[in-house]
Protein backbone atom coordinates (compact mmCIF):
# COMPACT_ATOMS: atom_id res chain seq x y z
CA UNK A 1 0.00 0.00 0.00
CA UNK A 2 1.46 3.36 -1.03
CA UNK A 3 1.87 5.95 1.74
CA UNK A 4 0.81 9.52 0.94
CA UNK A 5 1.45 12.57 3.11
CA UNK A 6 -1.06 15.40 2.60
CA UNK A 7 0.35 18.76 3.73
CA UNK A 8 -2.61 21.14 3.74
CA UNK A 9 -3.63 23.80 6.26
CA UNK A 10 -7.28 23.99 5.19
CA UNK A 11 -9.09 21.37 7.32
CA UNK A 12 -11.88 20.81 4.79
CA UNK A 13 -9.49 20.22 1.89
CA UNK A 14 -7.23 18.02 4.02
CA UNK A 15 -10.20 15.92 5.17
CA UNK A 16 -11.56 15.65 1.61
CA UNK A 17 -8.23 14.43 0.26
CA UNK A 18 -7.54 12.11 3.17
CA UNK A 19 -10.99 10.49 2.98
CA UNK A 20 -10.97 10.01 -0.78
CA UNK A 21 -7.37 8.83 -1.05
CA UNK A 22 -7.94 6.36 1.78
CA UNK A 23 -11.06 5.09 0.00
CA UNK A 24 -8.89 4.56 -3.09
CA UNK A 25 -6.54 2.32 -1.16
CA UNK A 26 -3.75 4.64 -0.01
CA UNK A 27 -2.33 4.93 3.48
CA UNK A 28 -2.74 8.58 4.48
CA UNK A 29 -1.04 10.92 6.91
CA UNK A 30 -1.69 14.67 7.18
CA UNK A 31 0.20 17.75 8.31
CA UNK A 32 -0.75 21.43 8.37
CA UNK A 33 2.54 23.30 8.85
CA UNK A 34 6.14 23.24 7.69
CA UNK A 35 7.62 21.80 10.88
CA UNK A 36 4.94 19.14 11.19
CA UNK A 37 5.41 18.29 7.51
CA UNK A 38 9.16 17.72 7.85
CA UNK A 39 8.66 15.54 10.93
CA UNK A 40 6.07 13.48 9.05
CA UNK A 41 8.35 13.09 6.01
CA UNK A 42 11.14 11.89 8.33
CA UNK A 43 9.07 9.56 10.50
CA UNK A 44 6.49 8.23 8.04
CA UNK A 45 8.71 8.07 4.93
CA UNK A 46 5.86 8.60 2.45
CA UNK A 47 5.93 7.39 -1.13
CA UNK A 48 4.45 10.73 -2.27
CA UNK A 49 3.86 14.15 -0.74
CA UNK A 50 0.88 16.34 -1.66
CA UNK A 51 2.05 19.82 -0.69
CA UNK A 52 0.03 23.02 -0.40
CA UNK A 53 2.04 26.20 -1.04
CA UNK A 54 0.34 28.41 1.55
CA UNK A 55 0.71 26.79 4.99
CA UNK A 56 -0.20 28.06 8.44
CA UNK A 57 3.40 28.79 9.43
CA UNK A 58 5.20 29.37 6.14
CA UNK A 59 5.53 28.31 2.53
CA UNK A 60 5.25 24.79 1.22
CA UNK A 61 8.14 25.63 -1.09
CA UNK A 62 10.36 25.76 2.00
CA UNK A 63 9.36 22.17 2.75
CA UNK A 64 10.13 21.23 -0.85
CA UNK A 65 13.56 22.87 -0.63
CA UNK A 66 14.40 21.00 2.56
CA UNK A 67 13.31 17.66 1.10
CA UNK A 68 15.38 18.12 -2.05
CA UNK A 69 18.40 19.32 -0.04
CA UNK A 70 18.39 16.26 2.21
CA UNK A 71 21.32 13.86 1.87
CA UNK A 72 19.16 10.96 3.03
CA UNK A 73 21.46 10.13 5.93
CA UNK A 74 21.17 12.74 8.70
CA UNK A 75 17.41 12.20 8.63
CA UNK A 76 15.38 9.45 7.03
CA UNK A 77 14.20 11.78 4.28
CA UNK A 78 14.29 10.55 0.70
CA UNK A 79 15.36 13.56 -1.41
CA UNK A 80 13.75 11.90 -4.43
CA UNK A 81 10.29 11.43 -2.94
CA UNK A 82 7.70 12.63 -5.51
CA UNK A 83 6.09 15.94 -4.55
CA UNK A 84 2.81 17.14 -6.05
CA UNK A 85 2.16 20.81 -5.36
CA UNK A 86 -1.44 21.81 -4.69
CA UNK A 87 -2.01 25.55 -4.93
CA UNK A 88 -4.60 28.21 -5.56
CA UNK A 89 -1.94 30.10 -7.52
CA UNK A 90 -2.15 28.92 -11.09
CA UNK A 91 -0.15 31.42 -13.12
CA UNK A 92 2.57 30.16 -15.43
CA UNK A 93 5.17 31.95 -13.30
CA UNK A 94 4.01 30.15 -10.16
CA UNK A 95 3.97 26.75 -11.87
CA UNK A 96 7.42 27.20 -13.37
CA UNK A 97 8.71 28.34 -9.97
CA UNK A 98 7.34 25.18 -8.39
CA UNK A 99 8.93 22.91 -10.99
CA UNK A 100 12.22 24.81 -10.72
CA UNK A 101 12.26 24.13 -6.97
CA UNK A 102 11.88 20.39 -7.61
CA UNK A 103 8.15 19.65 -7.79
CA UNK A 104 7.12 16.63 -9.85
CA UNK A 105 3.62 17.90 -10.68
CA UNK A 106 1.48 20.97 -10.01
CA UNK A 107 -2.30 20.95 -9.53
CA UNK A 108 -4.28 24.18 -9.28
CA UNK A 109 -7.24 24.62 -6.93
CA UNK A 110 -10.11 24.12 -7.44
CA UNK A 111 -9.42 20.70 -8.94
CA UNK A 112 -11.39 17.68 -10.10
CA UNK A 113 -10.62 14.72 -7.85
CA UNK A 114 -10.57 12.09 -10.67
CA UNK A 115 -7.82 14.04 -12.46
CA UNK A 116 -5.98 14.61 -9.19
CA UNK A 117 -5.89 10.93 -8.24
CA UNK A 118 -4.88 10.02 -11.79
CA UNK A 119 -1.87 12.31 -11.43
CA UNK A 120 -1.07 10.77 -8.06
CA UNK A 121 -1.08 7.29 -9.56
CA UNK A 122 1.04 8.43 -12.50
CA UNK A 123 3.67 9.92 -10.17
CA UNK A 124 3.79 6.74 -8.12
CA UNK A 125 4.21 4.63 -11.26
CA UNK A 126 7.05 6.83 -12.45
CA UNK A 127 8.67 6.82 -9.02
CA UNK A 128 8.65 3.02 -8.86
CA UNK A 129 11.17 2.95 -11.71
CA UNK A 130 12.93 6.21 -11.00
CA UNK A 131 16.71 6.03 -11.23
CA UNK A 132 18.91 7.36 -8.47
CA UNK A 133 20.09 10.96 -8.39
CA UNK A 134 23.67 9.81 -8.78
CA UNK A 135 25.78 9.98 -11.93
CA UNK A 136 24.33 8.54 -15.13
CA UNK A 137 26.42 6.87 -17.82
CA UNK A 138 25.04 6.00 -21.25
CA UNK A 139 27.81 4.72 -23.47
CA UNK A 140 30.43 7.48 -23.61
CA UNK A 141 28.01 10.03 -22.17
CA UNK A 142 28.50 10.86 -18.47
CA UNK A 143 26.14 13.12 -16.47
CA UNK A 144 26.60 14.05 -12.80
CA UNK A 145 23.56 15.95 -11.44
CA UNK A 146 25.36 17.00 -8.26
CA UNK A 147 28.16 18.82 -10.09
CA UNK A 148 26.31 19.37 -13.40
CA UNK A 149 29.32 17.80 -15.10
CA UNK A 150 28.57 16.50 -18.61
CA UNK A 151 31.15 14.67 -20.70
CA UNK A 152 31.19 12.71 -23.92
CA UNK A 153 34.29 10.60 -23.65
CA UNK A 154 37.01 13.01 -22.57
CA UNK A 155 35.17 16.04 -23.95
CA UNK A 156 33.47 18.28 -21.36
CA UNK A 157 30.31 20.15 -22.37
CA UNK A 158 28.84 23.41 -21.13
CA UNK A 159 25.05 23.29 -21.11
CA UNK A 160 22.43 25.82 -20.12
CA UNK A 161 20.12 25.02 -17.21
CA UNK A 162 17.31 23.85 -19.49
CA UNK A 163 19.65 21.96 -21.83
CA UNK A 164 21.00 20.07 -18.82
CA UNK A 165 17.49 19.35 -17.49
CA UNK A 166 16.38 18.08 -20.91
CA UNK A 167 19.44 15.88 -21.28
CA UNK A 168 19.04 14.49 -17.77
CA UNK A 169 15.37 13.67 -18.43
CA UNK A 170 16.29 11.76 -21.59
CA UNK A 171 19.33 10.02 -20.08
CA UNK A 172 17.35 8.84 -17.04
CA UNK A 173 15.43 6.48 -19.35
CA UNK A 174 17.60 6.27 -22.49
CA UNK A 175 15.58 3.52 -24.18
CA UNK A 176 12.22 5.30 -23.82
CA UNK A 177 10.70 7.86 -26.14
CA UNK A 178 9.77 10.74 -23.82
CA UNK A 179 6.68 12.62 -25.11
CA UNK A 180 6.99 16.36 -25.67
CA UNK A 181 4.08 16.97 -23.32
CA UNK A 182 5.96 15.17 -20.53
CA UNK A 183 9.15 17.13 -21.22
CA UNK A 184 7.27 20.43 -21.27
CA UNK A 185 5.63 19.57 -17.95
CA UNK A 186 8.69 18.22 -16.15
CA UNK A 187 11.42 20.49 -17.56
CA UNK A 188 9.55 23.71 -18.32
CA UNK A 189 6.46 23.46 -16.12
CA UNK A 190 3.94 23.82 -18.96
CA UNK A 191 0.53 22.21 -18.54
CA UNK A 192 -0.27 21.96 -22.27
CA UNK A 193 1.96 21.71 -25.31
CA UNK A 194 0.18 24.35 -27.40
CA UNK A 195 2.20 25.50 -30.38
CA UNK A 196 5.51 25.99 -28.60
CA UNK A 197 8.74 24.85 -30.25
CA UNK A 198 10.72 25.06 -27.01
CA UNK A 199 11.57 21.35 -26.81
CA UNK A 200 12.61 21.22 -30.47
CA UNK A 201 14.84 24.28 -30.12
CA UNK A 202 16.62 22.94 -27.05
CA UNK A 203 16.96 19.47 -28.58
CA UNK A 204 18.54 21.06 -31.64
CA UNK A 205 21.10 22.84 -29.48
CA UNK A 206 21.83 19.60 -27.61
CA UNK A 207 22.50 17.84 -30.91
CA UNK A 208 25.05 20.49 -31.84
CA UNK A 209 26.85 20.16 -28.51
CA UNK A 210 26.62 16.38 -28.05
CA UNK A 211 26.73 15.24 -31.66
CA UNK A 212 23.73 14.66 -33.90
CA UNK A 213 23.67 10.90 -33.26
CA UNK A 214 22.76 11.28 -29.59
CA UNK A 215 19.29 12.87 -29.64
CA UNK A 216 16.60 11.29 -31.79
CA UNK A 217 13.36 13.01 -32.74
CA UNK A 218 10.47 10.54 -32.96
CA UNK A 219 8.16 12.56 -35.16
CA UNK A 220 4.81 13.35 -33.63
CA UNK A 221 5.75 11.84 -30.26
CA UNK A 222 8.86 13.20 -28.60
CA UNK A 223 12.55 12.49 -28.08
CA UNK A 224 14.83 9.73 -26.92
CA UNK A 225 18.52 9.47 -26.24
CA UNK A 226 20.58 7.19 -28.42
CA UNK A 227 23.88 5.66 -27.43
CA UNK A 228 26.50 6.64 -29.99
CA UNK A 229 27.73 3.73 -32.10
Amino acid sequence: MNRILVVEDDPATAAFLADNLAADGFEIATASGTGEAMRAVDLRQPDLVVLDVMLEDGSGLEVLDRIRASDGTAARIDPDVPVLILSGRGSEVERVRGFARGADDYVVKPFAYPEFVARVRALLRRASGRPSRGPIRVGELFIDPSTRDVRVGERSLRLSVKEFALLHALASEPTRVVPKTELLRDVWGYRTIGATRTVDAHACRLRKKLGAQWVMNVRGVGYRLLEAV
